[in-house]
């Protein structure tokens, strides 16, 4: 039964906005964060109830969480996917976890054109 479960997990990209929290790693000055997170899940809804749960987890406080689809269906809407990013989905797949990809710090001070 396990293998068909594990058959039936797929890998969601996820945007997370997270705010501040005591403990969370972010920059001393920055107000938030954005992380790009690959993560698998039966669904959609699955992976996002287990990365939120994991962000709490880690002392960060999650905010919103924008779904961007399953790789079939990313690669359906024309994205382009790169090796380094395949290479963590699989990654999430292998051992059915949660991957922050990318994180960038938000703070007061930022613009379009002046992001650190």
């Amino acid at each position: 039964m396990s293998e068909k479960k594990k058959s039936r997990q797929q890998i969601y990209t996820l945007l997370v906005q997270i705010g501040r929290k005591e403990g969370d790693g972010l920059p001393k000055d920055a107000t938030g964060a954005a992380l790009m997170v690959f993560a698998s899940g039966i669904d959609e809804a699955e992976a996002v109830r287990e990365t939120v749960a994991i962000l709490k987890q880690a002392d960060t406080a999650p905010l919103d969480v924008t779904g961007y689809g399953s790789v079939a269906e990313r690669e359906a809407a024309g994205h382009d996917i790169s090796q380094e990013e395949r290479e963590l989905m699989q990654r999430a797949k292998d051992e059915n976890a949660v991957i922050v990809a990318q994180m960038t710090p938000y703070f007061d001070d930022d613009t379009p054109d002046t992001l650190h």
